[in-house]
């Protein structure tokens, strides 16, 4: 089904719909039982709420640990994280309840949101569980909640329960609403389509409050906005485009144009009589890394998935007419690779763990929107789950996907006390080292990828490290990696604790959110394609942006471009889709000479023109760099 205008009208009215008849029950919810004013950011003591329950005495507690952990940040009062706590729970209930939508379309669920409380799977489960569960609306909760946690498994991030982020859940009247909007027969035909996911984010924010926050602004002013005002949608063909003349073309490239990717990918340039000569020994695709450093609903990735599959079948027959040697397991991988014949059985057992390769291996994200990263790992998990589907791999056959590469650019930790009490744990130098890293990160929301890490890491490393020989004798960053581990295990053993509060286990998971994206930014990749920020830099980090980025600081778009080319090795390709004006502009002079056509050459540019990201005012041009 086309996305045409009238159809993304439709998902938008929907989303808007829906959007404000979760927040105005949860805010109620929070005004009413949990005594958590938004409005006014007035908290009553927990002691004065005698009017709730045990259950909802304990979420009324962790409101407030998640509200404390919120106001630890500088710049949010009570007031702010009451109505970020708002949003995110609704938009969490929206995307769970979507995704459920979505993967009954692909057969991958029995039904459980269509036809609300007449669906065939809470039927069934009211007759097994009989009246045990109270009235029905009660009964479908939990009916809802139990299949929240099946699926929380392999996609915590959307469906735990317990995480902050969703730890409300609508009453039967303000459920039904949902519910009807959400089965409503004009979007019916939507819930098959991969791309409805990320138009459902898209529409989260309206119009209206991105002007308000331009007209409030000529920059964004902290990472909601930067997140708000850059969202905008890429269309399928401009992905393809990207995504055939990177990934595909280096595969052509290795391949000698021995691929069926060569008539699959519609967009890739390749000369009529255009052989290239092939590679000796062919990539392992368990090293293709891919990256989208502002991943958004992964579009970018959805895309890619299909590529990657073919690339992996091809791989396969590689290997069995050239011996293991044939494949280069050296670059971008570990010493310790194994080829894919003894990896595996067999063909077919090869096959079915393809998805899960993919998703583990080789597509990252990155994003400073926590809604994007939920957003994006349900629609990577989706997809490998309709390739299983496609390739008739029963539900119990298949592999379970593991954390994927997917990740939210949050805060380090803010809070004072919690750090000291985690550092009083640690030995003396990697208490050092934990605190010298929260310090390193402390721009990550607004930055991102933006933020250079690696290139911190090992004076951080000497600075503490440095003077103790015997300690550590091996390099920087062998001495990071034992010393990283070394953190992961305390933070999670923190977070497990039993004498730990909600709010350590939220200081703890932000800690190794931050730890996880200092591991992307080591990372080297063969392609990175983006529809970045653009624009002025955030009033916040715009001093370290033009210190850091001098031939790129006039606009974000040229930052993001620069970077994404810092993390690739030589050889590979970044594709982008921005303002055609850096093309031509005189202030983007230095950054055409000395990183387009310095650092890297153009291969492929398409000039766009305007009308190509949803209703951005900006005349667009989509193109690819080679790293030189």
């Amino acid at each position: 089904m086309a996305f045409d205008q009238a159809t993304r009208n439709r998902l938008q009215r929907f989303v808007t719909d829906t959007r404000r008849i979760l927040e105005e029950e949860f805010t109620r919810q929070l005004q009413n039982d949990y005594g958590m004013d938004p409005a006014s950011g007035n908290v009553t003591p927990i002691e004065n709420l005698r009017h709730i329950n045990d259950q909802q005495r304990e979420t009324a507690r962790i409101m407030r640990y998640t509200l404390a952990h919120y106001c630890a940040s500088p710049g949010t009062d009570a007031r702010s994280g009451l109505d970020r706590i708002v949003r995110e729970q609704a938009f969490t209930v929206l995307n769970r309840l979507a995704a459920l939508r979505m993967a009954e379309a692909r057969g991958l669920l029995i039904e459980s949101v269509g036809d609300g409380f007449q669906a065939k799977g809470f039927q069934l489960y009211a007759r097994l569980a009989g009246a045990g569960l109270g009235e029905t609306g009660d009964a479908y909760r939990v009916y809802l909640q139990s299949v929240f946690d099946e699926l929380s498994r392999d996609l915590p991030g959307l469906f735990d329960r317990y995480s902050p982020q969703g730890r409300l859940f609508p009453r039967e009247a303000a459920l039904m609403q949902v519910l009807g909007q959400i089965n409503h027969g004009e979007i019916d035909p939507l819930w098959a389509e991969d791309e409805t996911i990320g138009w459902i984010y898209q529409y989260f924010n309206s119009k209206e409050e991105r002007k308000a926050m331009r007209d409030a602004s000529q920059a964004p002013r902290n990472s909601r906005e930067l997140a708000v005002r850059n969202q905008f949608f890429t269309p399928r063909y401009v992905v393809e485009f990207l995504v055939d003349n990177t990934l595909g073309r280096l595969w052509f490239n290795w391949t000698g144009g021995q691929t069926a990717l060569r008539d699959r990918c519609q967009y890739l340039l390749v000369k009529p009589d255009e052989q290239p000569e092939m590679a000796e020994r062919l990539r392992d695709p368990r090293t293709i890394k891919l990256i989208d450093p502002a991943c958004g609903s992964m579009h970018f990735g959805l895309y890619a998935f299909d590529l990657f599959q073919e690339i992996y079948r091809e791989t396969w027959d590689w290997e069995q007419a050239h011996g293991p040697d044939g494949l280069d397991r050296e670059t971008g991988g570990s010493p310790d690779l194994k080829s894919l014949a003894d990896t595996y059985a067999d063909h077919d057992a090869f096959l079915r763990d393809v998805p899960r390769l993919i998703i583990e291996h080789n597509i990252y994200g990155v994003d400073i929107d926590p809604r994007a990263a939920q957003i994006a790992s349900l629609a990577l998990w989706l997809r490998a789950q309709r390739a299983w589907h496609d390739a008739g791999v029963k539900a119990k056959d298949r592999p379970q996907v593991g954390q994927g590469q997917v990740v939210a650019a949050v805060a380090p930790p803010a809070e004072v006390d919690l750090r000291k009490r985690f550092m009083a744990e640690l030995d003396p130098l990697d208490a050092e080292l934990f605190e010298q890293t929260l310090f390193m990160l402390k721009g990550l929301p607004e930055l991102g990828v933006l933020l250079e890490v690696e290139k911190e890491l090992p004076a951080l490393i000497r600075k503490v490290f440095g003077e103790h020989g015997n300690l550590f004798r091996t390099e920087d960053m062998a001495q990071w990696q034992k010393a990283e581990e070394r953190l992961r295990e305390a933070l999670t053993d923190y977070a497990r604790a039993a004498r730990s509060t909600y709010q350590g286990r939220l200081f703890a998971e932000d800690a190794l959110q931050g730890l996880r994206m200092i591991d992307h930014c080591r990372e080297v990749f063969d392609v990175v394609v983006m529809n970045p920020p653009f624009g002025e830099l955030a009033i916040s980090t715009k001093a370290a942006l033009a210190k850091a980025f001098p031939r790129s600081k006039n606009d974000l778009l040229a930052v993001f471009v620069e970077r994404g080319l810092e993390l690739m090795r030589k050889g590979a390709k970044i594709g982008a889709i921005t303002s055609r004006t850096c093309f031509f502009l005189s202030s983007f002079q230095k950054w055409r000479e000395e990183i387009v056509l310095g650092v890297a050459r153009p291969v492929v540019v398409a000039d766009l023109g305007l009308g190509v990201m949803d209703d951005a005012m900006v005349e667009a041009a989509a193109y690819v760099l080679e790293k030189q």
